[in-house]
């Protein structure tokens, strides 16, 4: 890459920060044994370096701010595609989506991914003893509470994936349309590859088991920075760190409250809008391979489910956390006059689930021939209770509509 003028800064507050990160007290220390070892000119040019210094160490905060920011937008360019002529783009697998929602198996080869999704689904996934076997998207789907639950065999994918390396931004590009993300690790090194894994995803923009920051940012015309916070307290954020982020993305009037504390990193998503946040479990498998000790230790770490696909051990203990870390609402149906179709029920994403998610999911047209709904069940205090659009309903609630006139 050239070294643009753009870069030559960055490089520049880097140095400077390095400079800021050295300890005050070996500093001062090496100051004192030059100027006595050494003649006048050699002290004051110490002296010249401890001003320079204090200087990088009182602006260190902005400057890393900056810093931050400008590697967040070369990482931006970085991952985006060329829009010249030639060269794969980031788009994902050709592969529609079906059913209520769709998890996706992300992992380096050979770690039992396609024989994974051949135990769950019946779905044969070729299995062989070299890597990269699966070499496109192999989708299956599981059936589970009477929800179709679709599930995606991605193809290996190895260090640099997020550069292209691999079809790796393939399978990446793939894993931002799910759902929900299932890391799966060989139980014999699983944390050097879930390091790995995650430095590729969140380079991609994916965020794993987080929330998406409760920031509010809103441009304006005019007005400069407004910068207010309801933390008590010490923040990570102030407002000369606000300034130097949004300098760096051109942005000289905007409104922003910052809801918890957050740092530049939370910041800078919200700036750049393009960040995904998906749930991820980490799908440990061979555990036929490990002690018993080790597995009792593996099972007590957070989004963890250790598995063996081969000999088929705790595969419904992995479909139940699927489950979970889906969050679905079913809501079934009741025709005026007839009993409910517990059968089929409607599948609904919980930050979806609404009269309003429930005609849409049934069809487009539905919500404006809604009247009103009649609801039995957790979500209401009387059954059957008359609700409108707004409603938020509950797993299995009934649901009956009556329609305008």
């Amino acid at each position: 890459m050239a070294r643009t003028q753009k870069n030559k800064a960055t490089m520049g507050h880097l140095g400077m920060l390095k400079v800021s990160s050295r300890n005050a007290s070996s500093d001062s220390s090496i100051i004192a044994s030059s100027g006595s070892s050494s003649g006048g000119s050699s002290q004051q040019a110490w002296q010249q370096t401890w001003v320079n210094l204090c200087m990088s160490m009182a602006c260190a905060g902005s400057l890393f701010a900056v810093v931050m920011a400008k590697l967040a937008k070369l990482r931006r360019e970085l991952l985006e595609p060329s829009k010249g002529g030639g060269g794969g783009g980031g788009d994902g697998f050709d592969v529609n989506k079906v059913g209520d929602a769709r998890v996706g198996f992300v992992g380096f080869p050979s770690v039992g991914k396609s024989t994974l999704l051949t135990k769950l689904t019946g779905t044969f996934s070729e299995v062989a003893a070299y890597e990269f076997t699966t070499l496109t998207c192999v989708p299956g789907i599981v059936r589970y509470r009477g929800a179709k639950i679709q599930m995606l065999d991605l193809p290996g994918i190895i260090e640099g994936a997020k550069d292209g390396k691999g079809r790796g931004r393939q399978v990446i590009s793939t894993a931002r349309t799910c759902n929900l993300i299932l890391i799966v690790l060989d139980c014999l090194k699983p944390l050097t590859h879930k390091k790995l894994i995650e430095h590729e995803l969140e380079g991609f923009g994916i965020r794993l088991n987080k929330k998406p920051p409760n920031i509010t940012f809103k441009k304006k015309d005019k007005g400069g920075i407004n910068f207010t916070t309801s933390v008590q307290g010490p923040s990570r954020l102030d407002l000369d760190a606000v300034k130097a982020v949004c300098a760096e993305y051109k942005i000289h009037n905007a409104d922003i409250h910052l809801a918890e504390d957050y740092d530049i990193d939370d910041l800078v998503d919200v700036i750049e809008g393009s960040r995904v946040y998906v749930p991820a479990i980490y799908v440990v498998n061979k555990i036929d391979q490990i002690t018993l000790e080790e597995l009792e230790v593996m099972n007590k770490l957070p989004h963890y489910c250790p598995v063996c696909a081969y000999h088929e051990w705790n595969l419904d203990g992995l479909v139940e956390m699927v489950w979970e870390y889906l969050d679905l609402v079913r809501v079934y149906t009741k025709p005026k006059g007839k009993l409910p179709d517990f059968n089929e029920p409607v599948v609904l994403h919980r930050q979806n689930a609404s009269i309003e998610g429930f005609c849409n999911k049934i069809h487009k047209s539905m919500l404006k021939q809604l009247k009103y709904a009649h609801v039995w069940g957790s979500s209401v205090k009387h059954r059957p209770q008359k609700v409108g659009k707004d409603h938020v309903l509950h797993d299995e609630d009934i649901v009956q509509i009556v329609k305008k006139v």
